[in-house]
This record gives structure tokens, C-alpha cells and sequence, in this order.
């Protein structure tokens, strides 16, 4: 088969990460027939210095004419630590997700036997943890109207938005995801206090009923915030809104021990775009240190989800498994035997296509 990879390696130890994920990407190719066209565009920081945009029309359009788009981060300090800076790389990132419709965030967290002891939660709290957050990506707070300041620059103002349409389209997609796994759906929200929570536990409530079999439940995002950590084995699939799921997954990521190992899909209505789930690192930057996993993680999952290759996802996945298995791995994970980021890469590489 061929396909079409718009490749947005970004800011930051981007490049180096997404180099991995490419080498990956030729190696199934390689192993499984396929051929790849892989276009790479500007996007974030690196964008607005040579462009004066985060996200120019060339990589739009690269983005809308792809089978998929592999991202690597986005974030500079010289713009981070600029509040009164007008254009900013994240801005890149949610103008992608609207115009590409980019309406869903998945984030699988699963823990490796080999590396329980890495977590900061203890090992029989992270043992065979295995769950996915399902985030709605364009509505909510981060997109509401109206938003601003006042004039004397003294208030500011956010408004938190949401239509029927867009609650039962995320909610059908965690659904469907969960009658392929244990048939368990968490719906987080703050239905207490907030409206727009409240019209989503009516649609979600109103949706499930399509799905025999299915187990729905609903908890406040401060409980959920909580279970987390205390019992996250109680998950399967978590759907919930914009901000929350923000914050939550973030905070499911110290599970596994490791940003680095968490890959992440963002299901859109034009194509959809594979990434890492951490930031760009611009101290690791140039540096050859940076955990490529989740970046080749996030590979697997386009294969899986955007190709219905689940021979080739599962190629890659035991790769992963392998090298961390053997602690071929970058500081993060073995600090008293490190690899750098392209060794991991190219061990990778050799393990799926020794073992055919």
C-alpha cells in the first residue's frame, strides 16, 4: 500500500524524535510492502521565525492532502516566558486541530512490567494498568466566546461552550472504543456546577443507550483527579471535556513512569495527526537524549487506527516492549546505562525486522 505522511517535526527536540518515528515508519515499510511519501512542512516556533506564522498555509495544506500527519512538539522558552507575545507557537497547534477538525484526543496509558518500580505510585497500584482518555479537542474554554479583557486590562473573561452535536459525537467515539475492550465508559464532568457538564451527562446518558452491553458510569472531575491516582485500575475508557481531559491526561501520564512512553491520536474529519504526548524539552534540545517511544508509539497507533493495520502496530509495539524489556533506553528510564535517542531508534529498527 501506499500513503501519503505530511511530517511536522516542530520545536525543540522534535526533529530528533520524529527522525525515529520516520526510520520506524521505512522499516514496516520495508517488513510489510508499503511505501511512504513522507512531506515535511513548518510548524510551531521554528514556523513564526522563518515565517512569521505558527502554522503557514503550506503545512495546512501538506496536513489536508496527507493519509496521516506525524507531529513531533511545539513550544519555545522565548515565547513562553513572553505573556504579551501576539503570536505564539501553541497557536499553531489549536489552529490545526480546528481546521483539520480535529474533533478527538486518545491517550492510551498502559504500564510495562519492566517498569513499575518507575513510577511514583507504588507497584501494586500501577500494575496492569491499562486505559484510554478519550478528550473532545475543539470546543470547550479553550475555544469558547466571547473571550478577552476589559479595557482597563483589570478582568478577564473565558467562556467554556458546548453543542449537543459536539458532546454525542466524542461520547459515540469513546463508546465504541470500549465495546472493543472491556465495555466500560467513565463520562468525567462537573455537573454539579457547571452547565455545560450537565448537557453532557444528558447526551452521554441518551447515547450509551445505542450500545447493548455497554456500562456507563459518571464521576466529578475533582473525584476522577483523585481516582487517578489512588485506584487507576478502575479504568477503561475515560471520555471527557476540553480542559479536563487537558489536565487528566497529563496527570495519568506519570503512571507509566515515563512522558516519554505515551503516544496519542487526534482523530479528525480531514485526516488525523499521531503525536507524543510531552512538550518540546528545549533543554534536551540538539542533545541526542530525548525518549523517542512515544513518538514511535504514536506510529503504531497510526497504523492501527488510521490504516487498520493491526499487524504492523503490533510489529512496532513488540519492539518497544523488547527494548525496554532490556533497558535499551534513553536516561529517563535507564540512568545507569543510557542510550541515546537515535541508538534507541535504530535498535528498534533492527529488532522488527529480525523478527518477522
Amino acid at each position: 500500500m501506499k500513503f501519503n505522511l505530511a511530517v511536522l517535526p516542530g520545536d525543540g527536540i522534535g526533529p530528533e524524535i520524529m527522525e525515529q518515528a520516520v526510520k520506524v515508519t521505512g522499516a514496516i515499510g520495508k517488513k510489510f510492502g508499503h511505501s511512504f511519501k513522507f512531506n515535511y512542512a513548518l510548524v510551531g516556533a521554528t514556523a513564526i521565525d522563518k515565517t512569521g506564522n505558527p502554522l503557514p498555509d503550506e503545512t495546512l495544506a501538506a496536513c489536508k492532502e496527507s493519509d496521516a500527519v506525524l507531529f513531533g512538539a511545539i513550544g519555545d522558552p522565548k515565547y513562553d516566558n513572553d505573556p504579551r507575545a501576539k503570536v505564539r507557537p501553541e497557536q499553531g497547534l489549536l489552529a490545526m486541530r480546528k481546521d483539520l477538525g480535529l474533533y478527538a484526543n486518545i491517550r492510551p496509558v498502559t504500564t510495562y512490567k519492566a517498569l513499575a518500580d518507575k513510577s511514583p505510585l507504588k507497584r501494586e497500584i500501577v500494575e496492569g494498568v491499562d486505559l484510554v482518555m478519550v478528550r473532545e479537542l475543539t470546543g470547550g474554554i479553550y475555544f469558547g466566546r466571547p473571550q478577552g479583557r476589559s479595557e482597563d486590562g483589570k478582568t478577564a473573561y473565558d467562556s467554556c461552550v458546548y453543542t449537543r452535536a459536539e458532546v454525542e459525537r466524542i461520547v459515540k467515539l469513546a463508546c465504541e472504543m470500549a465495546m472493543k475492550r472491556n465495555r466500560r465508559v467513565m463520562v468525567v464532568d462537573k455537573a454539579n456546577v457547571l452547565a455545560t457538564s450537565r448537557l453532557w451527562r444528558e447526551t452521554a446518558q441518551e447515547t450509551a443507550g445505542s450500545f447493548d452491553g455497554l456500562t456507563m458510569e459518571f464521576m466529578f472531575v475533582d473525584n476522577a483527579a483523585m481516582q487517578l491516582i489512588q485506584n487507576p485500575g478502575r479504568f477503561d475508557v475515560i471520555v471527557t471535556e476540553n480542559m479536563f481531559g487537558d489536565i487528566l491526561s497529563d496527570e495519568a501520564s506519570v503512571i507509566t513512569g515515563s512522558m516519554g512512553l505515551l503516544p496519542s491520536a487526534s482523530v479528525g474529519l480531514l485526516t488525523s495527526v499521531y503525536e507524543p504526548i510531552h512538550g518540546s524539552y528545549p533543554q534536551a534540545a540538539g542533545k541526542n537524549i530525548a525518549n523517542p517511544l512515544a513518538t514511535i508509539l504514536s506510529v503504531a497507533m497510526m497504523f492501527e487506527t488510521s490504516f487498520n493495520l493491526p499487524k504492523e502496530a503490533e510489529s512496532i509495539r513488540r519492539s518497544v516492549d523488547r527494548s525496554i524489556s532490556e533497558g535499551f533506553c534513553t536516561e529517563d528510564i535507564n540512568r545507569l546505562n543510557p542510550r541515546s535517542t537515535s541508538q534507541v531508534g535504530d535498535w528498534i529498527v533492527k529488532d522488527m525486522l529480525d523478527n518477522r
